[in-house]
């Protein structure tokens, strides 16, 4: 027996020795001495990331095991909160790769994330498919005891995450399981590196400035420091948002707006990025899932655990919405269609002429254009701005940090304070790059949660935009549209930063994707108001605060075109709910199906070709599959809410309080409908968008 326990002892110390040279010389598996523990980024190399994944993956394994085989009677404690704790380190490696993915990527780190996906889909396939641990978790679950909300949320959270993952199928079933999620575990990184690369594939080169008639020297200056960036003299535009909107509004040259509309709607349709055949397959695998699990179809399967419950409940909201701006769209095109008549313009409004004319009419209507804005929208001075609409309202405190290491020589890195209490550390990475995906988003290095001695360990968070570089002659002047994404993505950032939860899983922006986008979108409406603009609006040459009657312009111009950008939203929702609710054996042409759907809320005529599913990185590569309706679900919750706000005081710290205490410090405690019912004092008003969009009385 002596001797047994004595070769024990051996392996034991032999196991801690292979560990510790494991953990040598790897940043990512070493504790960091940084300030709040932030990732030392200038010390991970590439070469770091797949022996750390490994080297987690075995870790997490182990703990997993430990909480299914202990013999003792499985309690809250002892099993749901000990699996929420589980996997730190695996954690804390997956939150800092995958965001270099997608902001700083690199053809070597791709390779990576195609390795490592599978193995993290294997790893939570063995989490949700054990059958002792699963065992444990269900007798919780049928026997809870006497627990808090919160604690409710998150062993109702366990609970339907093991059953939606697999737990309650048949060993066979679970082997099917386990086959169709490794497939799709790569299909949607293939997909959005398909997206990026074709975004990167492509730019025009202009030497002779007469080519770029209408547009304005902003554009030109920044276009001529791109072309500079790549050795060549002229100006160059592309197909990121900045380029290629500067293009679509400005330039006067049909025919290249037109090129550029080409090159822009049929991104990865055929050719070297061709995500058709991805399209289907991740539509067949998601569908397959969800009929082994029970359901009609994905969609039905999604919603069960969002605010809208079932697919009717969705098609209510978005035929209640499309009845109203269908015909408001129908009407501003008319509109548009006789201002361009009166320019001398005689063909038919395409898709290329409908953001230039657009632009054109807003101006003659209003007096207004992003040229006149722009100066006063210098970036510096819109992120003072921000920062100073989340003082006066949730008692913030911004303070730069220059020893936390940034990821990016462009990211800004600030530490967050409420009420003299660390909350957050904030990075903010602004301007587009090659290694960057398209878009506006937020996301954590590290959520917010109370660890096992008790220590309240606060969030990492960042949020990433692809904003109007500066130049060499001007700083980063910001549209009114770049500085309203801004407010988003910062409400978001607020979500997880004042996060006051115990359990991780439920901390921050870990709710329904239909209940996510209320603090971003809430975070708009400030955009326009007096109280926000005179606070930081200075025009960047002379210091001018921005006059009131620009002010006036902008409150004006704000439902200029309601009901197109209403249905425009409507048709990704309606287009994502079809994929979601389709028999993939049916599909043959994505295009011709994508335009069966489309074709209902078109007011343009269709251009062959263009295809919007094949780069739809929401549902397709993002979270937001049988998804993207939450966008407007959300619409509807922050109109109703910010109208507290109008009836009180745009700046009313006791409302501001009650949406800290109510929503932002609450993550995923209790059920959102309580939540938003805690800070309203009733159910949301359906009709509160309609109304604030003008397309009711």
């Amino acid at each position: 027996m002596k001797k047994v326990v004595l070769f024990l002892s051996v392996i034991f110390f032999m196991s801690i020795q292979i560990n510790a040279q494991q953990r040598e010389g790897n940043p990512l598996l070493q504790e960091w001495n940084t300030p709040h523990q932030t990732p030392p980024f200038n010390q991970i190399k590439t070469e770091h990331y797949l022996p750390a994944f490994e080297f987690a993956i075995s870790e997490a394994k182990r703990e997993i095991a430990d909480i299914a085989e202990q013999k003792s009677t499985p309690t809250f404690e002892n099993t749901i909160v000990a699996l929420d704790r589980a996997g730190a380190l695996l954690n804390r490696i997956s939150g800092v790769f995958f965001n270099m993915n997608s902001c700083l990527t690199s053809p070597e780190l791709t390779a990576v994330a195609q390795k490592v996906s599978p193995m993290l889909t294997e790893y939570g396939n063995d989490i949700n498919l054990n059958s002792a641990l699963f065992h444990r978790v269900k007798q919780v679950y049928e026997k809870p005891g006497k627990l808090t909300t919160e604690q409710k949320q998150l062993l109702e959270k366990t609970y339907r995450g093991f059953v939606n993952s697999g737990a309650n199928l048949s060993e066979a079933d679970k082997e099917k399981y386990r086959e169709i999620s490794m497939k799709l575990s790569t299909l949607s990184l293939d997909f959005g590196q398909n997206t990026l690369k074709y975004t990167n594939s492509w730019h025009k080169h202009f030497t002779d400035k007469s080519q770029l008639k209408g547009m304005p020297e902003m554009e030109l200056s920044i276009a001529q420091a791109k072309a500079k960036s790549k050795g060549l003299d002229g100006y160059v535009f592309d197909l990121s948002t900045p380029s290629y909107l500067a293009i679509m509004k400005y330039a006067d040259d049909r025919e290249l707006r037109k090129e550029f509309y080409l090159k822009s709607s049929a991104k990865c349709y055929g050719g070297e990025f061709d995500n058709r055949q991805l399209v289907k397959e991740i539509i067949t695998y998601r569908d397959a899932i969800a009929k082994l699990l029970g359901n009609k179809n994905y969609a039905e399967y999604a919603l069960k655990d969002r605010m809208a419950e079932n697919v009717g409940n969705v098609y209510e909201l978005l035929d209640n919405l499309l009845k109203y701006s269908l015909p408001a769209a129908k009407n501003e095109m008319a509109s548009l269609t006789e201002y361009a008549k009166s320019l001398g313009f005689s063909d038919e409004i395409q898709r290329w002429d409908f953001t230039y004319y657009s632009e054109k009419q807003k101006n003659a209507l209003y007096d207004l254009s992003d040229e006149m804005l722009k100066p006063y929208f210098k970036l510096e001075n819109v992120i003072d701005g921000v920062f100073g609409l989340a003082t006066t309202l949730f008692d913030l405190k911004f303070v730069p940090n220059k020893e936390i290491q940034p990821y990016h020589p462009d990211v800004k890195v600030y530490e967050v304070y409420r009420n003299d209490k660390f909350m957050a550390v904030l990075y903010m990475d602004f301007h587009p790059r090659e290694s960057k995906r398209e878009g506006a988003w937020m996301t954590s290095f590290r959520e917010q949660h109370v660890d096992a001695k008790g220590k309240d360990v606060r969030p990492l968070v960042s949020i990433v935009m692809n904003f109007t570089p500066s130049t060499a002659d001007q700083p980063s002047l910001l549209s009114f549209s770049e500085t309203t994404t801004f407010l988003h993505e910062f409400g978001h950032a607020l979500h997880g930063m004042l996060s006051e939860t115990t359990y991780e899983s439920i901390s921050g922006t870990s709710v329904p994707r239909d209940f996510v986008e209320l603090p971003s979108q809430m975070m708009e409406n400030w955009a326009s108001t007096n109280d926000f603009l005179k606070t930081f609006a200075f025009h960047y040459k002379t210091g001018e605060v921005i006059p009131q009657a620009l002010i006036q312009k902008l409150r004006d111009y704000e439902n200029y075109q309601a009901g197109y950008l209403s249905c425009r939203q409507l048709s990704f929702g309606y287009l994502d709910l079809m994929w979601y609710t389709t028999d993939p054996a049916s599909i043959s042409d994505v295009l011709k199906m994508e335009r069966e759907v489309m074709d209902k809320m078109e007011v343009m005529p269709v251009v062959p070709g263009a295809c919007m599913s094949t780069s739809f990185g929401h549902i397709f590569a993002g979270g937001y599959a049988a998804g993207y309706y939450g966008y407007k679900w959300a619409e509807v919750l922050d109109a109703d809410a910010f109208s507290l706000f109008q009836e009180k005081g745009v700046l009313n710290k006791k409302v501001a309080d009650s949406f800290v205490e109510n929503i932002l410090s609450k993550g995923g405690s209790d059920k959102p409908m309580n939540l938003y019912v805690n800070f309203r004092g009733r159910k949301p008003d359906s009709n509160a968008l309609l109304k604030r969009s003008g397309l009711i009385e």
